[in-house]
């Protein structure tokens, strides 16, 4: 039997504080339209909103308001976001929610999928302070997990919208799933024909986005469950073009009853060159390399590899013997598979590093503890290359400023994009685990040598320039988020 959660969880009694109230109310003439966006918790779920929200108001005159759900205290690096934002975004934190009676082991999309549907009462409160206040409130915009948020919606009379935040193909995925289900019996990593996405060349059911590996976890049925209620919202916003996911997009837009629009609305990035950078080490290093010669290696805000890995990837680099700048992060608690949190973080991430690394790359590598201002690196004429766990928004910038990659994709739907990369779109090559699962020393120097150096690594760099030259014309545009702002200014409010 399908399993099909219950909207409304946990009534929570709490009420917004007062102190919101100046930052949502309206003026109640000549209000601009206004869009309430709602993010799952993460900093990776809020980047690509924050740049929506932006173009929303920069291009076409909307005021925003982003409503955040909470299951615990909000990061530094959030409000650092958010605070920085023109005064038409505004943002309201709901208060936290209980999720003491989930299990320890839950996985993430559970967490995300409990914590938006035991915010629909602070939710309601924001919308009854929005509308009270005069804002012409046009559409809800939710992100992948967040469609229990479309009933508050409707009670408003306001129009719900899907942002999706990752690929084409797997919002394809996403809209054939339940089908899927109905079809195979057994897991999709057993399927012994590759699974047919629509509009995507097949792939190995392995390979799928990670709530999809077991089916009896409860990630796997919250996923089952918003991916039948896509087909409730008025439209999707994905964060891709078509020049980028031709076949997917194509098969999205194909007309049938009950389904949503889906606009293409990216490449959604990061354009600042110069936020919180000033006096940055691997930026003044980058400016004494060579043009095109240094790998950036960064596994994003939430990889880490365990210490065996660390170790063949640190004796990798060395061997080939090529430049490169390195995020070093403390490896996490399993012997050899990557996890998504980190448990060494307080300790210095060096001390993991091989005895002598550090010296015997010195002066054509550099190491960097934790951070770096990823958007300027990538941009940086000296990144000629990008090793990456290909999560979507480090894809992105990779493809507006032209650099090509090597994929390694950690957990979510990384081993999905890191096909799509490699199969499909050809801009990445992919160094193979062996049968233990770690990635040997020697594949990684032959897939770093092969990528700033070798023939393939040519074939793959004028792939990607093609795409940066056509995201380049995309951003130049009135594409999809134009005919879509156009839509929700005409749009009557009752």
């Amino acid at each position: 039997m399908c399993f099909i959660p219950k909207t409304h969880l946990q009534t929570i009694s709490s009420k917004l504080k007062p102190s919101f109230s100046p930052a949502i109310s309206m003026a109640q003439t000549d209000a601009p339209a206004h869009v309430a966006i709602l993010p799952s918790p993460g900093m990776g779920h809020l980047i690509p909103l924050v740049e929506l929200a932006k173009r929303l108001v920069h291009q076409h005159n909307f005021s925003i308001t982003f409503v955040i759900p909470t299951d615990g205290s909000t990061s530094k690096a959030q409000r650092s976001v958010l605070g920085s934002l023109p005064s038409a975004i505004h943002s309201v934190f709901l208060p936290q929610v209980n999720l003491s009676d989930l299990p320890e082991d839950v996985k993430i999309e559970t967490t995300i999928s409990h914590t938006v549907a035991r915010s629909l009462p602070s939710l309601r409160d924001v919308f009854r302070s929005l509308v009270d206040g005069g804002a012409r409130v046009v559409a809800l915009v939710v992100d992948l997990f967040g469609t229990d948020a479309f009933d508050v919606a409707r009670e408003f009379n306001v129009s719900p919208y899907i942002f999706f935040p990752s690929t084409a193909m797997a919002l394809s995925l996403f809209f054939h799933l339940p089908k899927l289900d109905e079809m195979v019996s057994c897991e999709y990593r057993e399927m012994q024909e590759p699974v047919k996405i629509p509009g995507c060349l097949p792939i190995h059911g392995g390979e799928l986005l990670d709530p999809t590996q077991d089916r009896k976890n409860d990630a796997y049925k919250w996923l089952l469950y918003h991916t039948n209620r896509y087909r409730m919202a008025e439209g999707v916003m994905v964060n891709s073009f078509m020049d980028l996911e031709k076949g997917a997009l194509k098969a999205l837009q194909e007309v049938e009853p009950g389904k949503p629009t889906v606009y293409p609305v990216g490449p959604l990035v990061n354009m600042d060159s110069s936020a919180g950078v000033e006096g940055s080490e691997c930026l003044r290093w980058l400016d004494d390399q060579p043009h095109g010669s240094v790998l950036f290696v960064s596994f994003g805000s939430g990889g880490t590899l365990s210490l065996d890995q660390i170790t063949e990837l640190a004796l990798g680099l060395e061997m080939s013997e090529q430049r490169f700048l390195w995020v070093v992060r403390s490896p996490n608690d399993k012997v050899s598979n990557a996890t998504f949190f980190s448990v060494d973080s307080h300790k210095d991430p060096f001390d993991f590093l091989p005895k002598g690394f550090s010296d015997r790359t010195k002066g054509r590598g550099l190491a960097v503890p934790s951070w770096a201002p990823q958007p300027q690196v990538l941009g940086h004429g000296s990144t000629g290359g990008f090793l990456t766990h290909c999560g979507w928004n480090s894809t992105l910038e990779s493809v507006v400023n032209g650099v090509p990659l090597i994929v390694w994709p950690l957990y979510a739907e990384q081993k999905m994009n890191a096909w799509m990369l490699t199969k499909d779109i050809k801009v990445a090559l992919r160094p193979k685990a062996s049968e233990n699962g770690l990635i040997g020393r020697e594949e990684i120097a032959n897939a770093v040598r092969g990528l700033m150096e070798g023939e393939e690594g040519k074939r793959v760099r004028n792939r990607m320039k093609d795409l940066k030259e056509a995201a380049a014309r995309v951003l130049s545009e009135d594409g999809s988020l134009s005919e879509l702002a156009h839509k929700w200014k005409n749009q009557k409010c009752t």
